[in-house]
Formats: structure tokens, sequence, C-alpha cells
């Protein structure tokens, strides 16, 4: 099967896939030295949907949920697009993310020609380790760009993409089916829409879990190019 054909669509999907597991995966505050091995960013493309309507909603459902969720969730919401790796200037592990990544990237953005886009809060729902508001649009631009900056990473091609704003983690291994019941009494009291017209190159401390996100730099759709938040954290090799 190809990785961009779903067997249902991605509500019955999650939901599917989220009640299979008879628990939520159990997150655990400490630093997961044996993965980031000392390497202190790693970096996503990501949607920032960090605005006063969005928050409130988010909010809210932390609220309705209070009492399942870790401690100290501190990221802004977002929509995730691509998971990149370590930002490395010099590339050696799988996992990292360097110069030859992030260029690619960018050419294939240039191809996509993406033009802005509106997008809605939809649905609460869940994955085995945390909660998270469906997204939907008219189109298929937040696939499209899943794709896109997906392949200059051959580590990703085969994951699952279902566009969400991740709303806290599990604090504890819960009766999946009695959350499952808990999301569905949360009610959205109104429309939350935004409309996209960039995409952000963002990176996080891997020592903290759920920790505060930092935007290094911003690819507007309209005007197709970069624009730095930061130095570049890796020596570009042509001029952006």
């Amino acid at each position: 099967m190809n990785r961009t054909q779903i067997p249902m669509n991605d509500q019955a999907y999650a939901r599917t896939s989220f009640i299979k597991r008879a628990q939520t995966i159990k997150n655990i505050n400490r630093d997961f030295t044996e993965w980031h091995l000392g390497r202190p960013r790693y970096a996503i493309w990501a949607i920032d949907v960090d605005t006063p309507e969005v928050r409130q909603q988010v909010l809210a459902a932390e609220q309705h949920l209070s009492g399942l969720l870790l401690e100290n969730y501190a990221r802004k919401p977002h929509i995730t697009l691509c998971v990149c790796g370590f930002l490395s200037d010099k590339a050696e592990q799988v996992d990292d993310f360097g110069v030859s990544h992030f260029e690619g990237q960018l050419a294939n953005l240039d191809q996509l020609n993406l033009m802005p886009f509106e997008i809605e809060l939809d649905l609460l729902a869940s994955f085995s380790s945390a909660p998270f508001f469906h997204i939907k649009e008219a189109g298929n631009n937040l696939v499209s760009l899943n794709q896109c900056l997906n392949l200059s990473m051959p580590h990703n091609q085969h994951n699952q993409y279902i566009p969400h704003i991740t709303v806290g983690l599990y604090a504890e291994a819960w009766l999946s089916k009695e959350v499952s019941i808990k999301l569905d009494n949360f009610a959205t009291p109104h429309a939350v829409r935004c409309t996209v017209n960039k995409i952000s190159l963002i990176s996080y401390n891997p020592a903290e879990i759920g920790g505060a996100l930092r935007t290094i730099a911003d690819y507007d759709f309209v005007q197709a190019k970069i624009q730095w938040h930061e130095t570049p954290p890796f020596a570009l090799k042509s001029a952006i």
C-alpha cells in the first residue's frame, strides 16, 4: 500500500487505532540520553497555529482531560508536517538533519508552489500517547506538504500522516475505552479557522519532554523564500 493511501478516513482510522490498544502510553518526564546522545536540538517542520482562538480551544481540552495529562507540557499549538532530526552541520547519525536534507526540502517546496489556504480545528481525538485535535481543510495541502518535505527524509517515508494539534501527553497508562468516552464528551463551541501562509522550521531541546518550541526560520508561500529568525544552524551550500 502506498503511504498516502489510508484504509479509512483520518478520524475513523485514528479512533480504530486508539481503541485497538487497551491502554494509553505512559509518558515519563526524564532525560532520554540514550536517544539524543548529547545532541542539543531536534528539528521539525510545522505550522505555527498559536493564535488566541486556538489556544483557548487547546486550554479547554486540557481542562476537560484534567488529571490524565503529564504536567508542564509547554509546546505552543502547532501542526507537525515533517519530523526532521537532530540539527547537525555534519550529519553522521541516521537521525541527524543536515544541510543536504534542508536544501532538498527547500527545492521541493519551491516546486510545490503552494498558495495560502485555510484550515479548521475538528474533533478531539487521540493517539496512544497523546490527545489531539483533528484538522480539516477543503483541499489536500497538509498531506502535500508532508509528502514534499519527507522526500528528503527517507527514514520518514512510511509514516502514516494525520494532520493534528497535540493537546498534551498522557501521564499514565489509562484505559483507552474510558479515555475515548471522555474525548467524545468534549464539545467544540464554535468553529476555529486559521489561514496558513507559511510553514516554520522549529527546534526543541530533546532533553525536555514536551519542552518549549523555538522557531528557526519561516518559509513564506507567496514569496517562496526562507526567512531566518537566527543564524542558520549549518553552513548552507547555496545562497538562500
